[in-house]
Protein backbone atom coordinates (compact mmCIF):
# COMPACT_ATOMS: atom_id res chain seq x y z
CA UNK A 1 0.00 0.00 0.00
CA UNK A 2 1.13 3.26 -0.66
CA UNK A 3 2.66 5.46 2.04
CA UNK A 4 -0.42 8.50 2.22
CA UNK A 5 -2.63 5.37 1.20
CA UNK A 6 -1.45 4.12 4.18
CA UNK A 7 -1.99 7.26 6.32
CA UNK A 8 -5.16 7.74 5.28
CA UNK A 9 -6.56 4.68 5.97
CA UNK A 10 -5.09 4.75 9.81
CA UNK A 11 -6.25 8.32 9.41
CA UNK A 12 -10.02 6.81 9.17
CA UNK A 13 -9.45 3.86 11.26
CA UNK A 14 -8.58 6.52 13.83
CA UNK A 15 -11.70 8.25 13.30
CA UNK A 16 -13.82 5.41 13.42
CA UNK A 17 -12.32 3.90 16.62
CA UNK A 18 -13.05 7.79 18.00
CA UNK A 19 -16.76 7.45 16.70
CA UNK A 20 -17.46 4.43 18.19
CA UNK A 21 -15.91 5.30 21.05
CA UNK A 22 -18.13 8.50 21.40
CA UNK A 23 -20.96 6.54 20.74
CA UNK A 24 -20.31 4.24 23.80
CA UNK A 25 -19.76 6.66 26.14
CA UNK A 26 -23.02 9.07 24.75
CA UNK A 27 -24.85 5.32 25.67
CA UNK A 28 -23.32 5.22 28.97
CA UNK A 29 -24.34 8.50 29.66
CA UNK A 30 -28.12 8.03 29.24
CA UNK A 31 -28.08 5.07 30.91
CA UNK A 32 -26.57 6.39 33.85
CA UNK A 33 -28.73 6.59 36.86
CA UNK A 34 -27.66 10.26 37.38
CA UNK A 35 -29.27 11.31 34.27
CA UNK A 36 -32.64 9.90 35.12
CA UNK A 37 -34.84 11.99 36.77
CA UNK A 38 -34.67 12.39 40.27
CA UNK A 39 -38.55 11.09 40.90
CA UNK A 40 -37.82 7.76 38.23
CA UNK A 41 -34.92 6.99 40.15
CA UNK A 42 -35.59 4.22 42.31
CA UNK A 43 -32.44 3.22 43.31
CA UNK A 44 -32.21 7.42 44.83
CA UNK A 45 -36.06 6.88 45.98
CA UNK A 46 -34.99 3.86 48.42
CA UNK A 47 -32.07 5.21 50.18
CA UNK A 48 -32.18 6.64 54.07
CA UNK A 49 -32.14 10.43 52.72
CA UNK A 50 -35.15 9.73 50.98
CA UNK A 51 -37.03 8.51 53.29
CA UNK A 52 -38.92 11.81 54.63
CA UNK A 53 -40.12 11.72 50.15
CA UNK A 54 -41.29 8.05 50.80
CA UNK A 55 -43.26 9.31 53.40
CA UNK A 56 -44.91 11.92 52.14
CA UNK A 57 -45.30 10.06 48.92
CA UNK A 58 -47.40 7.79 51.27
CA UNK A 59 -49.18 10.28 52.57
CA UNK A 60 -50.30 11.89 49.04
CA UNK A 61 -50.58 8.73 47.42
CA UNK A 62 -54.18 7.40 48.94
CA UNK A 63 -55.07 10.84 50.43
CA UNK A 64 -55.13 11.68 46.07
CA UNK A 65 -57.32 8.79 45.61
CA UNK A 66 -59.58 8.93 48.38
CA UNK A 67 -60.53 12.64 47.87
CA UNK A 68 -61.36 11.53 44.19
CA UNK A 69 -63.50 9.04 45.21
CA UNK A 70 -65.23 12.00 47.25
CA UNK A 71 -65.24 9.58 50.73
CA UNK A 72 -65.80 11.94 53.57
CA UNK A 73 -66.24 9.54 56.30
CA UNK A 74 -64.86 5.93 56.84
CA UNK A 75 -65.88 3.38 59.83
CA UNK A 76 -62.52 1.51 61.06
CA UNK A 77 -62.76 -2.05 61.12
CA UNK A 78 -60.04 -3.90 63.33
CA UNK A 79 -59.30 -7.49 64.31
CA UNK A 80 -57.44 -11.01 64.43
CA UNK A 81 -55.74 -12.53 60.93
CA UNK A 82 -56.15 -15.84 62.45
CA UNK A 83 -60.07 -15.59 62.84
CA UNK A 84 -61.55 -17.35 60.06
CA UNK A 85 -65.00 -18.41 59.24
CA UNK A 86 -66.75 -21.18 61.11
CA UNK A 87 -66.32 -23.92 58.18
CA UNK A 88 -62.59 -22.71 57.14
CA UNK A 89 -62.03 -22.83 61.70
CA UNK A 90 -63.59 -26.72 61.63
CA UNK A 91 -61.59 -27.66 59.12
CA UNK A 92 -58.64 -26.59 60.92
CA UNK A 93 -59.30 -27.98 63.95
CA UNK A 94 -60.05 -31.54 62.06
CA UNK A 95 -56.95 -31.97 60.52
CA UNK A 96 -55.20 -30.99 63.88
CA UNK A 97 -57.74 -33.55 65.87
CA UNK A 98 -56.03 -36.30 63.12
CA UNK A 99 -52.69 -35.67 63.56
CA UNK A 100 -53.10 -35.30 67.06
CA UNK A 101 -54.70 -39.01 67.70
CA UNK A 102 -51.61 -39.81 65.20
CA UNK A 103 -49.36 -38.97 68.24
CA UNK A 104 -51.02 -38.42 71.19
CA UNK A 105 -47.49 -37.78 72.99
CA UNK A 106 -46.47 -34.70 70.51
CA UNK A 107 -46.29 -32.19 72.90
CA UNK A 108 -46.58 -29.68 69.59
CA UNK A 109 -49.39 -31.10 68.00
CA UNK A 110 -51.27 -30.71 71.42
CA UNK A 111 -50.20 -27.17 71.38
CA UNK A 112 -51.41 -26.67 67.96
CA UNK A 113 -54.69 -28.85 68.74
CA UNK A 114 -55.40 -26.29 72.01
CA UNK A 115 -54.42 -23.49 69.60
CA UNK A 116 -57.56 -23.95 66.48
CA UNK A 117 -59.95 -25.30 69.20
CA UNK A 118 -59.75 -21.52 70.45
CA UNK A 119 -59.58 -20.38 67.19
CA UNK A 120 -62.76 -22.32 66.34
CA UNK A 121 -64.47 -20.82 69.91
CA UNK A 122 -63.74 -17.26 68.08
CA UNK A 123 -64.92 -18.14 64.70
CA UNK A 124 -67.87 -16.25 65.44
CA UNK A 125 -66.57 -12.79 64.92
CA UNK A 126 -65.84 -13.46 61.62
CA UNK A 127 -69.53 -13.80 60.95
CA UNK A 128 -70.04 -10.36 62.98
CA UNK A 129 -67.69 -8.58 61.62
CA UNK A 130 -69.24 -9.74 57.70
CA UNK A 131 -72.50 -8.60 59.28
CA UNK A 132 -71.94 -5.29 60.54
CA UNK A 133 -69.90 -4.06 57.74
CA UNK A 134 -72.91 -5.00 55.73
CA UNK A 135 -75.26 -2.92 57.86
CA UNK A 136 -73.16 -0.11 57.93
CA UNK A 137 -72.54 -0.24 53.93
CA UNK A 138 -76.34 -0.62 53.08
CA UNK A 139 -77.23 2.50 55.50
CA UNK A 140 -74.74 4.63 54.05
CA UNK A 141 -75.57 3.13 50.16
CA UNK A 142 -79.27 4.62 51.05
CA UNK A 143 -78.26 7.82 52.35
CA UNK A 144 -74.66 8.97 51.50
CA UNK A 145 -72.58 6.49 50.01
CA UNK A 146 -69.39 8.69 50.63
CA UNK A 147 -69.51 7.90 54.02
CA UNK A 148 -69.09 5.48 56.52
CA UNK A 149 -66.72 3.49 53.84
CA UNK A 150 -65.49 0.42 55.54
CA UNK A 151 -61.67 0.64 55.92
CA UNK A 152 -59.35 -2.41 57.12
CA UNK A 153 -55.66 -3.63 56.82
CA UNK A 154 -56.67 -5.22 54.03
CA UNK A 155 -55.45 -8.50 55.47
CA UNK A 156 -57.30 -12.09 56.35
CA UNK A 157 -59.11 -12.86 58.93
CA UNK A 158 -61.54 -10.11 60.54
CA UNK A 159 -60.52 -7.93 57.99
CA UNK A 160 -61.40 -9.99 55.27
CA UNK A 161 -64.73 -9.95 56.81
CA UNK A 162 -65.14 -6.46 57.01
CA UNK A 163 -64.03 -5.65 53.27
CA UNK A 164 -65.91 -8.63 52.75
CA UNK A 165 -69.56 -7.52 54.25
CA UNK A 166 -68.92 -4.36 52.66
CA UNK A 167 -68.43 -6.50 48.89
CA UNK A 168 -72.07 -8.34 49.82
CA UNK A 169 -73.45 -4.79 50.09
CA UNK A 170 -72.56 -3.48 46.96
CA UNK A 171 -70.49 -1.20 48.20
CA UNK A 172 -66.80 0.34 48.42
CA UNK A 173 -64.86 -0.42 51.01
CA UNK A 174 -60.62 0.36 51.49
CA UNK A 175 -57.83 -1.52 52.20
CA UNK A 176 -54.78 -0.43 53.58
CA UNK A 177 -52.12 -3.48 53.73
CA UNK A 178 -48.69 -3.17 54.72
CA UNK A 179 -45.72 -4.39 53.49
CA UNK A 180 -43.99 -7.39 55.86
CA UNK A 181 -41.29 -9.79 55.61
CA UNK A 182 -43.80 -12.72 55.21
CA UNK A 183 -45.64 -10.95 52.29
CA UNK A 184 -49.21 -10.30 53.57
CA UNK A 185 -51.54 -10.61 49.89
CA UNK A 186 -54.19 -8.03 50.41
CA UNK A 187 -57.77 -10.17 50.33
CA UNK A 188 -60.25 -10.73 47.42
CA UNK A 189 -63.22 -8.26 49.25
CA UNK A 190 -61.54 -4.61 48.54
CA UNK A 191 -63.07 -2.13 46.02
CA UNK A 192 -60.18 -2.13 43.15
CA UNK A 193 -58.27 1.07 43.50
CA UNK A 194 -59.08 1.65 46.82
CA UNK A 195 -56.58 -0.85 48.02
CA UNK A 196 -53.20 0.43 49.09
CA UNK A 197 -49.46 -0.87 49.88
CA UNK A 198 -47.59 0.79 52.59
CA UNK A 199 -44.32 0.47 53.74
CA UNK A 200 -44.05 2.76 56.96
CA UNK A 201 -47.05 1.84 59.83
CA UNK A 202 -47.43 5.71 60.59
CA UNK A 203 -48.33 6.46 57.39
CA UNK A 204 -51.08 3.84 57.28
CA UNK A 205 -52.16 5.11 60.91
CA UNK A 206 -52.37 8.13 59.34
CA UNK A 207 -55.23 7.48 57.12
CA UNK A 208 -57.04 4.90 59.45
CA UNK A 209 -57.69 8.25 61.49
CA UNK A 210 -57.52 11.14 59.34
CA UNK A 211 -61.64 10.28 58.29
CA UNK A 212 -63.01 7.79 60.55
CA UNK A 213 -66.11 8.54 62.09
CA UNK A 214 -66.34 5.35 64.29
CA UNK A 215 -63.73 2.17 64.96
CA UNK A 216 -64.77 -0.93 65.96
CA UNK A 217 -62.03 -3.27 67.58
CA UNK A 218 -63.10 -7.35 67.20
CA UNK A 219 -60.44 -9.71 69.18
CA UNK A 220 -56.54 -9.54 67.97
CA UNK A 221 -53.12 -9.77 68.81
CA UNK A 222 -50.62 -7.07 68.84
CA UNK A 223 -51.50 -5.46 65.94
CA UNK A 224 -55.46 -5.19 66.64
CA UNK A 225 -53.64 -3.79 70.34
CA UNK A 226 -51.63 -1.45 68.72
CA UNK A 227 -53.69 0.25 66.88
CA UNK A 228 -56.69 0.23 69.45
CA UNK A 229 -54.00 2.07 72.22
CA UNK A 230 -53.30 4.93 69.60
CA UNK A 231 -56.22 5.57 69.21
CA UNK A 232 -57.58 5.52 72.61
CA UNK A 233 -54.43 8.00 73.02
CA UNK A 234 -55.70 10.03 70.69
CA UNK A 235 -58.92 10.36 71.50
CA UNK A 236 -57.45 10.79 75.37
CA UNK A 237 -55.37 13.66 74.50
CA UNK A 238 -58.49 15.41 72.30
CA UNK A 239 -56.29 15.15 69.23
CA UNK A 240 -58.70 13.14 68.00
CA UNK A 241 -62.49 14.22 67.60
CA UNK A 242 -65.27 12.67 70.11
CA UNK A 243 -65.61 8.94 67.81
CA UNK A 244 -67.53 6.10 69.12
CA UNK A 245 -64.54 3.10 69.66
CA UNK A 246 -66.24 -0.12 70.04
CA UNK A 247 -64.80 -2.94 72.07
CA UNK A 248 -66.34 -6.33 70.13
CA UNK A 249 -66.51 -8.88 72.67
CA UNK A 250 -66.89 -8.18 76.08
CA UNK A 251 -65.94 -10.98 77.47
CA UNK A 252 -62.79 -11.19 75.49
CA UNK A 253 -61.36 -7.50 76.14
CA UNK A 254 -62.00 -7.77 79.61
CA UNK A 255 -60.03 -10.76 79.79
CA UNK A 256 -57.10 -9.29 77.94
CA UNK A 257 -57.32 -5.56 79.29
CA UNK A 258 -58.19 -4.50 82.96
CA UNK A 259 -58.76 -1.03 81.92
CA UNK A 260 -60.50 -0.63 85.49
CA UNK A 261 -57.30 -1.82 87.15
CA UNK A 262 -55.70 0.90 85.57
CA UNK A 263 -58.26 3.83 86.39
CA UNK A 264 -58.28 2.38 90.35
CA UNK A 265 -54.20 3.01 90.74
CA UNK A 266 -54.85 5.86 89.49
CA UNK A 267 -52.67 5.65 85.92
CA UNK A 268 -55.83 6.65 83.56
CA UNK A 269 -58.90 9.01 84.79
CA UNK A 270 -62.15 7.82 85.66
CA UNK A 271 -63.70 9.39 82.34
CA UNK A 272 -61.33 7.85 80.67
CA UNK A 273 -63.54 4.86 80.62
CA UNK A 274 -65.77 6.37 78.84
CA UNK A 275 -63.54 6.42 75.73
CA UNK A 276 -64.67 3.38 74.38
CA UNK A 277 -68.08 1.08 74.53
CA UNK A 278 -68.77 -2.35 74.53
CA UNK A 279 -70.73 -4.36 71.74
CA UNK A 280 -71.17 -7.79 71.63
CA UNK A 281 -73.49 -8.26 68.40
CA UNK A 282 -73.28 -6.12 65.13
CA UNK A 283 -76.95 -4.53 65.84
CA UNK A 284 -75.61 -3.35 69.39
CA UNK A 285 -72.44 -1.96 67.78
CA UNK A 286 -74.71 -0.21 64.78
CA UNK A 287 -76.69 1.77 67.22
CA UNK A 288 -74.03 2.50 69.17
CA UNK A 289 -72.33 3.95 65.89
CA UNK A 290 -75.48 5.53 64.78
CA UNK A 291 -76.46 7.14 68.47
CA UNK A 292 -73.01 9.47 68.26
CA UNK A 293 -74.51 11.61 65.43
CA UNK A 294 -70.60 11.21 64.37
Amino acid sequence: MHKDENFKFNLDQERSNDLELVASNLEAILKSSTYSLAHEDIDLLNTDEMRGVRMLLEITKPEQVIEKENIISTVIVFGGVHITEEITSKKRLDDAEKLLSTNPKSKSSKINFERLKNLYSLSHYYSAARELSKIISLDSKTKNPHSHVIVTGGGPGIMEAANRGAFDAGCKSIGLNISLPNEQRPNSFITPGLCFKFNYFAMRKFHFVMRSAAAVFFPGGFGTLDELFELLTLRQTEMKKNIPIILFGRSYWEKVINFQFLSEMGLIGENDLSIFQYADTANEAWDLIKNSNI
